[in-house]
């Protein structure tokens, strides 16, 4: 069973998708509904930058769930309540992150974004270490390593964490339930994991094709942007969340009409960053 799809690039952006994975893994023994879990997902993601490695973009693309394993949360983020043993491994003690595991949304997800139980037993340690060295690790070693080769090759490197969100947030998925999200917004953890400069060159560059923009809220970028995104080593990474009534059903999770035109919003953001070098902000 194929996990991770990793393929690398030679221009200095790097894109990754850590919640459109749809394989669901024989183990997983999950109780709920399988419709429920899947509201889960950021359903189609990956085929809205299918054009993105023709373009010698690098990408890594999850294929597990995210209701299975969040590659997007650091593993001390371990609800321990899950175990039917202690878990014997660190665990996060920061307020921000353990209100998001109380939510039932740590590495190992509790229950849906809607509140209900995903399982009706209780976890090994052993099947959630294996989720981690078959899932989380290899996930992390191939954004570490397309990071480092473009930052290598170019002196810079452009990390854009490719994301989907519902329209209107659900109970138990912010600290803003029932909320209408704007068509995007763009996360750099308040300027801390790229250029503020950057950021705002997308936020512009979005609202510029017609679409609504928020920055940082409510969404400001999690793991995969907090490990790796260090603007003083011209390191950028920014999370991108989508607005799936763009481009989908999210009853049915059948694309509409507005796939293609999004995917031709994208591929233009992803053509500007290309000419753009945060060093300087000159086209190149």
């Amino acid at each position: 069973m194929q996990l991770i799809t990793h393929l690398p690039g030679r221009t200095p952006l790097v894109l990754d998708s850590p919640h459109s994975g749809t394989t669901y893994p024989a183990d997983f023994a999950y109780a709920c509904d399988l419709s429920t879990l899947r509201s889960a997902e950021d359903t189609h993601v990956e085929k809205l930058y299918d054009f993105a490695p023709a373009l010698g973009v690098h990408w890594i693309e999850a294929h597990f769930p995210r209701s299975y394993l969040d590659a997007n949360r650091d593993t001390t983020e371990i609800d321990v309540t899950l175990f039917d043993t202690p878990w014997p491994e660190p665990v996060a003690t920061d307020p921000k992150v353990l209100s998001k595991v109380r939510l039932g949304k740590g590495l190992i997800w509790r229950t849906t974004d809607d509140g209900v139980e995903i399982y009706q037993r209780k976890l090994t340690v052993a099947e959630v270490q294996a989720r981690i060295a078959q899932c989380w690790q290899p996930y992390h070693a191939a954004v570490a390593q397309a990071i480092e080769a473009a930052h290598r090759q170019h002196g810079y490197s452009l990390h854009i964490n490719c994301h989907s969100m519902p329209a209107v947030a659900s109970s138990n998925a912010t600290e803003f339930p029932g909320e209408e999200h704007a068509d995007f917004v763009v996360g750099d953890r308040e300027g801390t994991t790229a250029s503020t400069a950057l950021s705002r060159l997308m936020c512009e560059h979005l609202s510029g094709l017609g679409y609504s923009v928020a920055y940082n809220h409510p969404y400001k970028g999690v793991e995969l942007v907090r490990r790796y995104g260090d603007p003083a080593q011209q390191r950028h990474s920014i999370q991108l969340e989508i607005n799936r009534k763009l481009y989908m059903n999210e009853q049915t999770f059948a694309m509409t009409a507005g796939f293609e035109p999004l995917k031709a919003s994208l591929r233009s953001l992803v053509e500007r960053l290309l000419k753009t070098d945060p060093r300087t902000f000159q086209v190149l």
